[in-house]
């Protein structure tokens, strides 16, 4: 499952609606709305989570994965090192992060493209990507209904 930076991950391209999704993956294996009312669906096999926002007419914005085949510039991430995985998307371009410490958890933040890896002992466990934000009040989405 590749990552594809500013535009979603596999198939998935941000700004898709539920019904597009469901025709490309089919039922999720598990669907909740969270505290702010979006919709997320969960596919297990696939160890996935996608985020409908619902103030953006329940478009794609957010996934997040532990998919141990996801990859970034055709590198595996998933159960790396931080440090390994940072210097390969050095390579392309991504040089600024913030990292964030929580308990044994690491999030290290790209802004420019809304990704998050998330690590714990030092490899990566969590992949998170978002939308990005094209303008102070809309998003850049990448899927044409």
């Amino acid at each position: 499952m590749q990552v594809k930076l500013k535009f979603g991950i596999d198939k998935l391209l941000f700004g898709m609606k539920e019904a597009d999704v469901r025709k490309i993956y089919g039922a999720p294996d598990k669907q909740f709305k969270d505290e702010d009312k979006n919709i997320i669906l969960v596919y297990n096999a696939l160890q996935l989570r996608l985020t409908f926002y619902e103030d953006e007419d329940l478009r794609l914005g957010y996934l997040i994965s532990s998919n141990p085949k996801l990859t970034i510039f055709e590198k595996v991430v998933i159960d790396e090192t931080v440090e390994d995985v940072k210097m390969h998307l050095e390579g392309h371009q991504l040089r600024s992060w913030e990292k964030e410490d929580f308990d044994l958890t690491e999030n290290h933040f790209n802004e420019e493209n809304w990704l998050i890896l998330q690590s714990e002992f030092g490899r990566i466990v969590k992949v998170e990507i978002g939308a990005i934000i094209k303008n102070e009040d809309d998003f850049d989405w990448k899927f044409n209904a």
